[in-house]
């Protein structure tokens, strides 16, 4: 039944107890709401609620009507076949409602109306909703600063939502927008800016009054509006052209939008010191209109490369960047938005693949001019104007600039690590480039030596020799000279590749790196934090024969009483043990020392990221160290502490499972020992029915193949878990390798106790995957069907009826001609046919026979003419050049007994079948030769390397040799 006007009030109360606090309110009104989102009229009346004017003071419940409609929108208005939706009449009513309560003065509520007419418009425009853009635009020339200020809200949302439509009929769409709309907002943008302008210069010379006050308001929303319709230009810019490095195609606004977007930052940026103190509003929009501009003009850069490297646009917009990095004016040092969107554009432009001479020639007698030669002319010509822009000497300066002023600590640096070690190395180390003003001058550092190695190496190098000198090991106090080296301790590891051909690493070591660790001085926390990131960043770099004194230093790091000098430490080390030439032997005497020092860090520290990378440096360490077993005890109750203290936090929880599989594999054959604190963790990861599950469930499912690979037994607790797979996957495929890996696990360890406990569970499971999956799914399941036949050969195959009922009319169906994968399914299902044959001969007769499986042939379409054993024979003789050598003698093996069967027909496929023997018979001794010389090779590498062969492999092993021979 419809809503009607009459329903007005009950709709409102009906919002207005969904943000009760009393959950006997709030939860009958949101069941209440939640259940009338799908009847017609509901939508109408929340649009009432959100524009009734005898409503406006009354935002809260404003606010739930627009969320809910909003809610409405996504689910209801595109037509679905599970429900009726919103009709068209209302659909019209709606579309007209919003556009008519363009004035909405609560900002709140305006913003949530863009966001509504943005997600109508991504379903309608242009097919429904034609008038949109057009309608707006006239609106837009006789409305005040509010209501434009409102428009451009709605244009801003409805561009936004529209630009990520990918199909190329609605990016023609979206250029026709830009088309239409970007004479206007560009002309309006540029006006605003004088008018702005004005007003600021008003400002700054006027004293305050009530008028003036108020003009202050008028003004501000200005400045917003201009600011949504930069926005908006952006938007139009960006989308509304095909990117010129695909195209090569100039993009006209680009030249024309970006000079003039330099010279607002320009003038706006004087502003910046003068509303410092007494205009904080127009202070704040200073800051937010100077770093927007910039990063508009990135955004371009980056989209249109070609256009935005004319020489009338890259000139003047670098040249402004870098002349605010190295010689910034004192007040913009404090500006650290600004500096940041400055080297994120410098950056941009150095590593822009568009502008890199290119390497590739061109074919002789070409007529034209290609795509790719219009491209190397154009990169060459903006190479010009770069070399123009970047002689060696400011390349030099730009470096040194980086290194000695963006790279040194500074005061407020220095109180904010004295105050928390541990935030301090994560917010410098760990956050997003570019939201710091360090970590992106370090980015942009990296990315300018990249480019001219060969030109700074040994102006780093020079520097660092200068700090070193300035400032001895000895020190005691924080000095510049202290700071310095800091500095070029940092820009001597991020560029280790390069320095590493003019700094000998040994050297540099020994006479200085060692003697800084020597210096317990607490202030010396500034350079024991980089000698560790240095030990870590050089590692590639270690020879031999300074491994072990290097290991020695970052466990010595690892143990310092600085918390951010500790974790910089852990994860130095974390890449010295993951390094392909990490010497245990040098190593392992110091596994005692780096064990405690782990579990006391973890203990010690506070902050969630914290936890994670020690979690991650214990977890490595059991990946690629052999003594484990002296320290299990201590590591389980590690374990069993972090998993308690870790509740809720999935991301901690997913690194402990990692490091608990890889205690699991280390441990081998004696990993029962650990199941006290093992099998409940698993469990719980296991539970599809737990909040994390869906965060934990594919490292769990890890773990408990891990745990049943090294298992040299089965337990009750882990025969007890079978059923949770059947669970799992019949909610999806996604672990499905997993999933098999685990059910063979099952069979070969549990046997036949196993079998006897969860029988139906694997007849549902088998039968849930055998043709609901793709054919590589399929595959990954066949050697598991084929297992438990060889384990159970007069059991399973009536239990699994099912399932080879539908191998069978795989077997008999076609369409597998020239697909090698469907050939690889046909010829995989025949081979496990062919062993129940010669494994249970009645029951396959019995198979062929069964009325259900006519009955399933003909519903998938497959006639078959004559007897459905004969029809295996033709697969068999068919596949037999398609399957592996174990296969092919089970062919031959299923032919020798159909030769048994004397049928007439089968006479005429005797050559066939004597030929197939044949081959099986003559290929047989090399085939074993071959099995048996790679199984000495398997067990003796295994025997000189983990000194114990699992238990899950180890009789996997002896059941292929047992059916190998059963099939001579």
């Amino acid at each position: 039944m419809a809503f009607s006007a009459s329903d007005l009030p009950a709709i409102y109360s009906l919002l207005a107890n969904s943000m009760s606090q009393d959950e006997t309110i709030r939860k009958p009104a949101e069941a209440a709401l939640s259940q009338s989102e799908s009847r017609p009229g509901f939508c109408s009346c929340l649009m009432e609620v959100i524009t009734a004017k005898d409503l406006a003071s009354q935002v809260d419940v404003r606010l739930m009507a627009s969320v809910y409609f909003k809610n409405s929108i996504n689910r209801y208005w595109r037509n679905r076949r599970d429900s009726s939706g919103i009709s068209s009449e209302e659909k019209v009513h709606l579309r007209q409602k919003l556009l008519s309560h363009l004035r909405e003065e609560k900002y709140q509520i305006a913003q949530m109306l863009a966001v509504l007419i943005s997600k109508i418009a991504r379903f309608d425009y242009p097919r429904e909703w034609a008038e949109l853009f057009s309608f707006l635009a006239q609106q837009l020339q006789s409305a005040d600063v509010l209501t434009s200020h409102r428009i451009f809200m709605i244009l801003f949302r409805t561009l936004k939502e529209l630009s990520t439509k990918r199909l190329t009929a609605d990016q023609r769409n979206f250029a026709e927008i830009s088309s239409h709309l970007f004479e206007y907002c560009w002309h309006l943008w540029q006006s605003d800016v004088q008018t702005i302008l004005h007003g600021f210069s008003t400002i700054t010379q006027s004293y305050n009054s009530n008028a003036e006050e108020q003009h202050h308001d008028d003004l501000y929303l200005m400045c917003e509006r201009w600011l949504l319709c930069l926005k908006i230009i952006c938007q139009l810019v960006i989308s509304g052209f095909q990117s010129d490095a695909k195209c090569v195609q100039e993009v006209r606004p680009v030249k024309e939008v970006s000079p003039v977007l330099l010279n607002a930052v320009q003038s706006f940026l004087p502003y910046y010191t003068s509303f410092q103190n007494g205009h904080p509003k127009f202070w704040d929009f200073i800051k937010r209109a100077c770093t927007k501009l910039m990063k508009v003009l990135v955004a371009i850069q980056q989209r249109h490369p070609y256009s935005f490297g004319d020489k009338c646009v890259l000139q003047p917009v670098l040249n402004f960047c870098l002349n605010k990095i190295t010689d910034p004016e004192p007040d913009i040092l404090s500006f650290e938005e600004f500096l940041i969107k400055c080297m994120v554009m410098v950056k941009s432009v150095l590593e822009c693949k568009e502008y890199k001479p290119s390497l590739t020639g061109r074919v002789m007698e070409e007529n034209g001019v290609t795509l790719e030669q219009m491209k190397k002319n154009l990169s060459n010509a903006v190479a010009g104007v770069l070399t123009s822009l970047l002689p060696n000497e400011r390349i030099i300066l730009l470096c040194n600039v980086l290194i000695r002023r963006y790279f040194v600590l500074t005061a407020s640096d220095l109180e904010e690590w004295y105050v928390n070690p541990e935030a301090f190395h994560h917010e410098q180390d760990m956050v997003q480039w570019t939201e710091k003003l360090r970590p992106c001058a370090e980015a942009l550092y990296i990315v300018l030596f990249e480019n001219h190695s060969q030109l700074l190496a040994p102006i780093v190098v020079s520097v660092l020799q200068e700090a070193m000198n300035g400032c001895p090991t000895s020190v005691t106090e924080i000095t510049p000279g202290l700071l310095l080296k800091e500095a070029a301790y940092g820009a001597a590891a991020y560029v280790y590749y390069e320095l590493s051909n003019y700094l000998s690493f040994k050297d540099w070591f020994n006479g200085a790196l060692s003697l800084e660790l020597s210096n317990d001085h607490p202030i010396m926390r500034i350079i024991h934090r980089k000698v560790a990131l240095i030990l870590g960043q050089w590692v590639s770099e270690i020879k031999n024969d300074t491994k072990r004194a290097v290991y020695c230093a970052l466990i010595r790091l690892l143990q310092d009483k600085d918390l951010s000098v500790r974790l910089a430490a852990c994860r130095s080390l974390c890449l010295h043990v993951e390094d392909a030439n990490f010497s245990e032997q040098d190593f392992s005497d110091l596994l005692p020392v780096c064990w405690g020092s782990c579990f006391n860090l973890v203990k010690e520290v506070q902050e969630f990221d914290s936890k994670v990378q020690v979690l991650n440096l214990i977890s490595v360490l059991l990946g690629h160290v052999n003594e484990v077993i002296p320290y299990a005890n201590n590591l389980m109750q590690f374990f069993q502490m972090v998993w308690e203290e870790s509740s809720g936090e999935s991301l901690l929880q997913i690194q402990l499972l990692i490091a608990l599989r890889n205690f699991v594999v280390a441990l081998g054959y004696q990993s029962p020992s650990c199941y006290s604190m093992l099998l409940p963790i698993l469990q719980k990861g296991i539970d599809i029915n737990s909040p994390d599950e869906i965060n934990l469930l594919e490292d769990s499912m890890l773990l408990w193949e891990a745990t049943l690979s090294h298992a040299p037994a089965m337990v009750p607790q882990l025969l007890a878990y079978f059923p949770c797979l059947v669970e799992i996957l019949e909610r999806n495929f996604d672990q499905l390798q997993v999933a098999v890996n685990i059910t063979e696990a099952y069979i070969i360890l549990g046997g036949r106790e196993f079998l006897s406990m969860h029988a139906s569970s694997v007849a549902k499971l088998l039968d849930l995957i055998v043709g609901n999956v793709n054919d590589r799914g399929l595959l990954a399941t066949f050697p598991v069907i084929d297992i438990l036949i060889q384990c159970f050969p007069m059991d399973v195959p009536p239990l699994i009826s099912s399932t080879l009922q539908k191998l069978l009319v795989i077997c008999l169906s076609g369409g597998d001609d020239g697909d090698p994968s469907k050939t690889a399914v046909k010829a995989s299902s025949a081979a496990i046919l062919a062993r129940i044959l010669v494994m249970n001969t009645n029951y396959l007769a019995q198979l062929t026979a069964e009325p259900s499986l006519s009955s399933l042939l003909q519903q998938t379409g497959v006639n078959i003419e004559e007897n459905i054993l004969l029809c295996l024979v033709d697969v068999w003789l068919d596949k037999v050049d398609n399957v592996s050598s174990p296969q092919k003698k089970i062919f031959g093996l299923a032919l020798s007994i159909i030769l048994t069967l004397r049928l007439p027909q089968v006479l005429d496929k005797l050559d066939q079948i004597l030929s197939v023997c044949t081959s099986v018979i003559l290929g047989g001794t090399d085939d074993l030769t071959e099995e048996e010389s790679s199984g000495d090779n398997m067990s003796s590498s295994r025997s000189h390397g983990e000194g114990s062969l699992p238990s899950k492999e180890s009789s996997s092993q002896t059941l292929s040799t047992s059916c190998h021979w059963k099939t001579q």
